[in-house]
């Protein structure tokens, strides 16, 4: 199989935000999309070693930041390439809490939805959790960040814990490279 197939399905880069009780915490995730329409609910694929995962199953609700193609890399970086483990993910970011007390990122962000999750399911490495929508709200005209668009344009990587990962290669040689992943 041509692993560049999947490549030909369409993404979009969202920030997912959780709670364990007053702690909060952000991941940048891809794998996200709407599984019905009434009532409203979306399904998210979270790697099981995150610490948002912990959150979404301690809490049972999460948030998704849809963000736009303006956001830099550094931003997409502090919630994509560290651990909230390690450090405070939101120092310097402007959030609300929502409805379900579950963190919103509003820098560079198109809209936000709010779920409480009703269903999971184990794929291996990661979880789907599938949750209804309880709220959400357009911020803005911009133009949404897809997975492509974070690929092609700003140069960005799957970083291990992504769904879309798939080992060692060099962006540009596309093999065995310098630990560098583009997908």
């Amino acid at each position: 199989m041509d692993p560049k197939t999947l490549h030909k399905i369409s993404y979009g880069l969202y920030v997912v935000c959780s709670r364990d009780g007053e702690r909060i915490n952000g991941q940048i995730a891809n794998s996200l999309f709407q599984v019905t329409a009434e009532p409203p609910q979306i399904a998210v694929s979270v790697n099981k070693e995150n610490l948002t995962h912990e959150y979404i199953e301690e809490s049972g609700c999460f948030s998704v930041s849809i963000l736009s193609q303006d956001t830099p890399m550094k931003f997409i970086g502090n919630f994509g390439f560290r651990s909230g483990r390690d450090f405070n993910k939101f120092e310097g970011v402007d959030f609300e809490m929502g409805k379900l007390r579950v963190p919103m990122v509003l820098n560079y962000t198109v809209a936000c939805v709010e779920a409480k999750v009703v269903d999971k399911i184990d794929v291996g490495t990661h979880t789907l959790f599938m949750a209804e929508v309880v709220d959400g709200k357009i911020l803005n005209d911009s133009e949404p960040l897809t997975y492509e668009y974070y690929h092609k344009v700003k140069g960005g990587f799957s970083p291990k814990t992504a769904p879309t990962y798939r080992g060692m290669v060099d962006k540009k040689k596309g093999g065995e490279g310098d630990g560098k992943v583009c997908l």
